[in-house]
C-alpha cells in the first residue's frame, strides 16, 4: 500500500515549463531603429510630399510630387505677394468663376493625391517588422495625418464651390461700369416684397457713392416719399412725366412699381422699374450709377443670423411690429446689446415711435456697424449660411468681373470714416423739393468726405428739433443727426 495519501495535492509544475517572451537588446534596439525609421518617412511626406518616395520608394513618383509641391509654395509666395502689393488682382483669383473651378478640382485631386502618398510612406516604414506598440502608433499617427490634411482639403474644396455658386448665382451679370468721375456710385434698394405686397416698393433707397482710389464712402440717403421726382432728357418716364413724377401717390419709391405696370412703353428693356428708378435718382442726385443692389429684408436677417448677430447701441424703446399689430407688440429694449436677425430688422424698420428719417438714421448705423464687425474669421466659419443668406439677399447688376475691384474698396472702407448725406427735412421738404439744391448738396457732401473745400454756398445741414425724454429718462440719441454726419460710427 502506498504511502501518499489520496487528498494530497499534486506535485507543481515544473518552471522550465512557463515560457516568457522577451525580445533581446539586439531585437529592441533594431524595433526602436525601425520605429524611427517610419515616422521620419511619414513626417517627411507631412512637411514635403514625396520626399519619402525620393528617399526609399519610387523616385519617378517622388520627384512628380516634390514638383508639384514647390509649385504650391510658389505659388502661395506669390499670393502672399499679391496681398501686400496688389488685392485687387488677389481678389481676381477669389472671385472669377473659372479659376474657382479649377482651384477646386485641384483641390480635391491634391487630397486624394496626399493621401495615398501618406499611406504609401506607411509601406515604405515596414509596420509589419515593427514591435506591436510601435506598428500600433505607426497606424494611428498615419491615420491620423491622412483625416487630417484630406479633411483640410476637402474643406477648402467645398469653401471654394460654395463661393463659386454664390458668385455664379447673384453676380451673373456680364456688363461692367467704370466709375464716374473717379467714385463708384452704388444704388442700394431695400425691399421687403411680401405677399400682402403689390409689387416692389423699397423701403429705403441709398446710393453708396465710393472713391475708385482710396475706398473713402458717403452714404446718400434719399427720402421714400420725394415727390415730384425729375427723370433725364430722353427717357421714357421724362416723356410720361415731363414735369416730373407727379400722379396721384407718385413718390420716388412707386417708380419702379408704375414703370413695371407699364413695361409695354419700354420695348425690350429687361427690367424696366430698376431702369427707371436709377434714372430718377441718377437725375436727383446729380450722380451717374455704376451698379444697383437689391437687398431684401427677409434675406438680411438670415444674413445677420449667418455671422452670429451685430452689435448695436440702441438708443431707444423700438416696436418690433406696427401700429395696427398692437395686440401683439413687443419691443426691443434700449443699450448696448447683439441684435439677433429679426432684431436687427426690425431696428432698421420701425417706425411706430417716430419717422422715416429716423429709420433712415438707423439703417445707416446698421450698415457701419456690420461693415465695421463682419471680421474674415467670421465670414470663413459662416461661408455655407453666409451663401445661402446671400443668396436669397441679393439681386445686382455687379458683374463677377468686376468683384476684384470692389472687394478691395471694401476693404479700404472699413478703415476710413463713413460720412452721411441725407436729404431730410427742414433742408429738403419732399413735398416740394428743390432738386438743384439738392445736387449741391450731394456734391458738397462728397467734397468734405474727399477733404476738399465744399463750394462757396456752404454744405447745408438739418437742424433737428430737441428730442423730448420722458421725466423718468435720460434723451435719446437723436439717430436722424446719423443723416449728415460725416463720421457715421461716431454719430451712432
Amino acid at each position: 500500500m502506498s504511502d501518499v495519501h489520496p487528498s494530497a495535492p499534486s506535485a507543481a509544475p515544473a518552471r522550465s515549463d512557463v515560457r516568457v517572451r522577451t525580445l533581446s537588446p539586439v531585437r529592441r534596439a533594431s524595433d526602436r531603429v525601425q520605429f524611427r525609421r517610419g515616422l521620419t518617412l511619414t513626417l517627411m511626406t507631412l512637411l514635403m510630399p514625396g520626399s519619402a518616395q525620393l528617399v526609399m520608394g519610387n523616385r519617378r513618383v517622388g520627384r512628380i510630387a516634390v514638383r508639384v509641391w514647390l509649385g504650391c509654395l510658389a505659388f502661395g509666395l506669390l499670393l502672399v505677394v499679391l496681398a501686400l502689393t496688389s488685392r485687387s488682382t488677389l481678389f481676381i483669383f477669389a472671385t472669377n468663376p473659372r479659376i474657382l473651378t479649377i482651384g477646386r478640382v485641384l483641390l480635391i485631386a491634391g487630397a486624394l493625391a496626399w493621401v495615398l502618398l501618406l499611406l504609401d510612406a506607411w509601406r515604405l516604414g515596414r509596420p509589419l517588422q515593427m514591435g506591436r506598440s510601435h506598428r500600433l502608433w505607426m497606424t494611428g499617427l498615419n491615420a491620423a495625418l491622412c483625416f487630417s490634411t484630406a479633411g483640410a482639403l476637402f474643406f477648402a474644396a467645398h469653401l471654394v464651390g460654395v463661393q463659386n455658386g454664390l458668385i455664379g448665382t447673384v453676380f451673373a451679370a456680364q456688363t461692367s461700369a467704370d466709375p464716374s468721375e473717379g467714385r463708384y456710385n452704388i444704388l442700394l434698394l431695400g425691399t421687403d416684397a411680401g405677399d400682402d405686397r403689390e409689387g416692389m416698393r423699397p423701403d429705403s433707397l441709398q446710393v453708396a457713392s465710393v472713391d475708385a482710389e482710396t475706398g473713402r464712402t458717403v452714404l446718400i440717403g434719399l427720402p421714400r416719399n420725394l415727390e415730384d421726382v425729375p427723370f433725364p432728357e430722353g427717357s421714357v418716364m421724362r416723356r410720361e412725366f415731363p414735369d416730373g413724377f407727379d400722379c396721384d401717390g407718385c413718390y420716388l419709391n412707386a417708380v419702379n412699381t408704375w414703370a413695371l405696370d407699364h413695361r409695354e412703353l419700354f420695348g425690350d428693356q429687361p427690367d424696366p422699374g430698376i431702369r427707371a428708378t436709377m434714372e430718377a435718382v441718377e437725375e436727383i442726385t446729380g450722380l451717374t450709377l455704376s451698379y444697383h443692389v437689391i437687398v431684401d429684408m427677409a434675406g438680411f436677417a438670415s444674413l445677420v443670423d449667418a455671422v452670429g448677430g451685430v452689435e448695436i447701441d440702441v438708443p431707444e424703446r423700438l416696436a418690433k411690429f406696427g401700429a395696427e399689430d398692437s395686440w401683439r407688440q413687443e419691443y426691443i429694449e434700449p443699450g448696448r446689446q447683439r441684435l439677433d436677425g429679426d432684431e436687427a430688422l426690425w431696428f432698421a424698420r420701425s417706425r411706430v415711435q417716430n419717422d422715416d428719417f429716423s429709420r433712415m438714421g438707423r439703417q445707416k448705423c446698421l450698415m457701419s456697424a456690420m461693415v465695421a464687425q463682419l471680421e474674415p474669421t467670421t465670414v470663413l466659419m459662416n461661408v455655407q449660411k453666409i451663401a445661402e443668406s446671400g443668396k436669397a439677399l441679393l439681386t445686382t447688376d455687379i458683374p463677377a468681373k468686376d468683384l476684384n475691384v470692389l472687394a478691395d474698396l471694401a476693404l479700404k472702407a472699413r478703415a476710413q470714416d463713413i460720412s452721411s448725406v441725407s436729404l431730410t427735412p427742414p433742408v429738403i421738404d419732399t413735398g416740394n423739393p428743390d432738386y438743384p439744391k439738392v445736387r449741391r448738396i450731394v456734391a458738397d457732401g462728397i467734397d468734405t468726405a474727399e477733404g476738399r473745400a465744399p463750394r462757396k454756398h456752404g454744405l447745408e445741414r438739418a437742424s433737428l428739433p430737441a428730442v423730448s425724454a420722458p421725466e423718468s429718462a435720460a434723451a435719446p440719441k437723436d439717430l436722424r443727426k446719423v443723416n449728415q454726419a460725416d463720421d457715421v460710427a461716431a454719430a451712432c
